[in-house]
């Protein structure tokens, strides 16, 4: 199994698990003589062995994590660099709006307001950190479809 597909197969998994769980909260109580619409304790077994399910093909993928390389490292380090490019993008991103947005005075009187950094600058820096990400998920997405699932 390809780690793409792993990583398919444990969304699902996922999923499933929050099904089975939203389906357990709406049988756990029943009104005296009543019979719940679905067997809890089927539901349960099913999100049981789904959890391991789960459990078994997430320590898979992060040991295949670990262990692949790719020219720019393993994918771990990858994951890593990915998540924090987006964090910088997002942070950039917001406050390269909160500095460029304008203030409408009504009169001459009202506050000026004025960024406090060069805007142009900053936006450079937002979009090679933009093509970093992109560079970098693209690395870890090629790695996904030609690695085996340890």
């Amino acid at each position: 199994m390809k780690l793409t597909e792993a990583l398919q197969l444990r969304g699902d998994l996922q999923k499933r698990m929050m099904q089975l769980s939203d389906r357990l909260m709406q049988n756990a109580r029943v009104q005296e003589g009543e019979k719940p619409a679905e067997d809890p304790e089927a539901l349960l077994a099913e999100y049981e062995s789904c959890a391991g399910q789960l459990e078994e093909l997430m320590a898979r993928i992060n040991r295949t994590n670990c262990e692949t390389r790719t020219g720019e490292g393993t994918l771990t380090e990858l994951l890593a660099r990915r998540d924090c490019l987006k964090m910088r993008v997002k942070t950039y991103h917001d406050f390269l709006m909160a500095a460029s947005s304008l203030t409408q005075r009504g009169m001459r009187t009202e506050i000026k307001v004025f960024s406090t950094v060069p805007v142009p600058e900053y936006r450079k820096k937002a979009d090679a950190l933009s093509r970093q990400l992109r560079e970098t998920d693209n690395a870890i997405q090629a790695a996904n479809w030609t690695t085996e699932l340890l």
